[in-house]
């Protein structure tokens, strides 16, 4: 058994997320986490919303509230949709607890204490109508090294560049469209070129286990090439104070939100512990050279965790070329991986919630099952490639994978069952097809857990689909319907080898499907949780008192009490099971109606 942690991007709250969000953090890490927790790993899954930072300030502003109160808001709503899709967080939490303040300004006192945060002057973007201070990513121009028109003021989306808001060519301010002025302002800079040594070691390391995606280690080395400090402060009220003396009681200096959201991993973790009864259970998954972390995102997010993050763990940990000495968290982990997902678009065209080019995830629950959603963004969401959500694909998947597919071998499998035998049949003697079933099914584990675990969970669902399309041509071939009068024992010893098949292929796609899961165990007289679902749970602050929102769960996987997860592997099925008639496990769409629908919908 390993400790391994799933640290799952912060999503942002100052709205609701879309699809394009879950499909880079949500489900593939909670594939990734459900079959390493089966696989018999320890897992610890946290993330939570990133609360602080200049949009959250911005729109609070337009809209009459205080930042707090949009970021409580959207706290709620992102914790109910993750929460609908399923997402088996260990604990999904906020950046404006009292506990992450702590965990946060520790790490800074620390990284400052062995210096590698160092104070200096630069130019500052301001509003000319207005003099306040206009933050980086408020600030749009032209990107000076490739020329992309629509680089923010820290960071060129399109070549992936960290910038200057000064360097970028016709700025132009994103509230107004004003050209800002640039004054003088005293800033706290990460010294990246300090840990750039040992950032370049880290990297060829992980280079070497070949495990990395091609396309994150690339975009991570070419990082190295231009290593300069990056500022960790912001001129900006609503984040956390930086905790010096002389810097702490200014009102209008805040640690940058990317500096905080990061540490968001390991505050998270803090909080889960000391939920847990044991304060210092978290250091298992920090700590611990043995132990393995996974950190899920979009492509957008991979220079704050494989540059920036990383940097501050060293910096941390005194491990760049100025020296130093860990804090009191110890000698923290560096990530095993970054698993970065491509974009996925919309009907062609990029997300905007702005321009109505958008499908919110509550939305999509609204109208369609979960594990729909989840399937079709594990097998055609952007893991390696940008890829395309359109309506046809989503209904024509549903209907022809999905329920043609699955849901009719689970159907038929339990219908005849239970109008033939009314229970799980003993098997009598195997015949060389049903034992090549079985030896299908039971492969499956392998190939299947082998791919998720090296984040190729579009394969491996392909490939447990290809199991279950072996199951339903051994059913059809065998045509125990025909035999249930001529010979009712060759029946029932195909219908216990569908049976236990079906009960395979489950286990095989619980990881991406898990609501139906559930449902496919109690279709066959199983009782209790086979395929747990995350819990929203009203808490309170640790610190303050304050009232939020949290997901957790109970994932443990094994026998006795509190057990709820199957171990990756075939579970023998239990002749005399009572099996009823079934109802069907997914609802089959109509896809001209829904393109239809869906599409005027999204016009209007």
């Amino acid at each position: 058994m390993t400790h391994v942690l799933s640290a799952v991007a912060w999503p942002y709250a100052n709205g609701p997320r879309h699809i394009g969000h879950v499909a880079g953090f949500g489900v593939p890490s909670d594939v990734f986490s459900r079959y390493m927790r089966m696989a018999g790993h320890d897992v610890l899954m946290v993330s939570g919303t990133d609360e602080h930072g200049t949009p959250i300030l911005v729109q609070a502003e337009q809209e009459g509230v205080s930042p707090q109160a949009l970021a409580d808001r959207y706290n709620r709503v992102i914790t109910e949709d993750l929460q609908g899709l399923g997402l088996s967080y260990d604990l999904f939490t906020r950046t404006t607890t009292a506990n992450h303040y702590a965990v946060v300004q520790e790490m800074f006192r620390t990284v400052h204490r062995n210096g590698y945060m160092v104070a200096r002057k630069g130019m500052g973007a301001i509003s000319p109508s207005t003099g306040r201070t206009l933050p980086d990513r408020y600030v749009e121009g032209t990107c000076p090294i490739c020329g992309y028109d629509g680089a923010r003021g820290d960071q060129c989306d399109n070549c992936g560049n960290q910038l200057d808001a000064i360097e970028l060519k016709n700025p132009r301010s994103r509230v107004n469209g004003e050209t800002p002025a640039f004054v003088e302002t005293e800033h706290f800079y990460l010294d990246l070129p300090a840990v750039a040594d040992a950032l370049g070691s880290w990297l060829q390391a992980r280079g070497e286990t070949g495990r990395w995606r091609p396309n994150v280690l690339n975009f991570s080395k070419n990082l190295l090439e231009d290593m300069k400090p990056r500022a960790m402060t912001r001129d900006i009220d609503w984040g956390i104070p930086v905790p010096l003396a002389g810097w702490e009681e200014n009102p209008a200096k805040r640690l940058y939100v990317w500096f905080d959201a990061v540490i968001g991993y390991l505050s998270a973790s803090v909080e889960w512990a000391r939920r847990s009864g044991d304060d210092e259970a978290w250091r298992a998954w920090w700590t611990d050279p043995s132990a393995e972390s996974y950190y899920f995102m979009g492509k957008d997010n991979i220079t704050f965790h494989s540059q920036i993050w990383p940097a501050e763990l060293l910096a941390h940990d005194g491990l760049g070329s100025r020296g130093g000495s860990p804090g009191g968290f110890g000698n923290l982990n560096l990530p095993t991986e970054v698993v970065a997902s491509e974009f996925l678009t919309m009907e062609g065209r990029q997300f905007s919630s702005s321009r109505g080019v958008v499908i919110y995830v509550r939305d999509v629950l609204a109208r369609y099952q979960p594990d729909a959603l989840r399937y079709f963004i594990s097998a055609a969401g952007p893991e390696n490639n940008d890829s395309d959500f359109t309506w046809q694909e989503f209904a024509t998947r549903t209907t022809s994978e999905l329920v043609a597919g699955w849901g009719n071998l689970v159907n038929r499998t339990a219908s005849l069952i239970a109008k033939n035998v009314g229970e799980i049949p003993a098997a009598g003697e195997l015949t060389d097809a049903d034992r090549a079933l079985l030896g299908t099914t039971r492969a499956g584990f392998g190939a299947v857990g082998d791919l998720i675990e090296h984040h190729r969970q579009r394969a491996g669902l392909g490939e447990a689909m290809r199991v279950v399309g072996e199951v339903n041509k051994y059913l059809t071939g065998q045509e125990p319907w025909k035999i249930k009068n001529s010979d009712p024992e060759r029946m029932r010893t195909v219908l216990h080898v569908t049976a236990q098949a079906v009960s395979d292929c489950r286990t095989l796609l619980s990881p991406y499907l898990p609501h139906s899961a559930q449902k496919v165990h109690e279709a066959f007289g199983g009782t209790g949780t086979v395929s747990p679902l995350p819990e929203l749970r009203e808490v309170t602050d640790l610190d303050d008192g304050r009232p939020y929102p949290i997901l957790t769960g109970e994932y443990r996987r094994g026998s006795g009490d509190g057990a709820t997860l199957p171990a990756w592997g075939s579970s023998p099925i239990v002749p005399g099971t009572p099996v009823a008639a079934p109802t069907p496990i997914f609802t089959k769409l109509d896809v001209a109606a829904v393109v239809e629908e869906e599409l005027a919908r999204l016009q209007q």
